[in-house]
């Protein structure tokens, strides 16, 4: 086994485990029997655990399953950022906002993210420490790229809730 396919290896096997990990909050956050809608958490979990790192695996399919995985971090952020401004603890002191938010499950949910940036830079990139990260940072697959999405993202869904309340 060479050291790419053993560190490929070692962050799939992370991406796994927080995806099970965001799978078994979602269940217990938001239970099926509760609301029937509840089912697309479950579904964006298997999709997490099963597909993306299938997509993950394969060099010809490792652009599918970054995207996917980044647009899983950047919609869930919104969704769950919006479910914590809903639902703000009282009083709002520094110690609530941190723990009684979704924060904590929204960092881990952009580990999953730099987890899956990871393994697309691997399968691409290599291991050349001499080599320097080229390109516009607005271009995919940089960072930048996708900061314009989480950004177009927040607002169109923001100005859906508040034209369509």
């Amino acid at each position: 086994m060479t050291i790419k396919t053993y560190t490929k290896t070692t962050l799939l096997f992370g991406l796994v485990a927080l995806s099970i990990g965001g799978f078994f909050l979602h269940l217990r956050i938001h239970p099926i029997a509760k609301n029937p809608a509840n089912i697309v958490p479950v579904v964006s979990g298997v999709l997490g655990i099963v597909i993306v790192p299938l997509l993950f695996s394969s060099r010809r399919l490792i652009s599918y399953g970054y995207v996917i995985n980044g647009m899983q971090a950047i919609i869930g952020t919104v969704l769950m950022a919006h479910y914590s401004i809903a639902h703000w603890p009282a009083p709002a002191t520094p110690a609530a906002m941190i723990l009684q938010t979704l924060l904590a499950d929204i960092l881990v949910l952009w580990g999953k993210f730099f987890l899956g940036k990871a393994l697309f830079d691997l399968e691409f990139h290599g291991y050349d420490q001499t080599r320097e990260m080229k390109g516009k940072t607005y271009r995919y697959p940089n960072y930048g790229w996708w900061l314009i999405h989480l950004a177009t993202i927040s607002l169109v869904y923001c100005l859906g809730h508040i034209l369509w309340r």
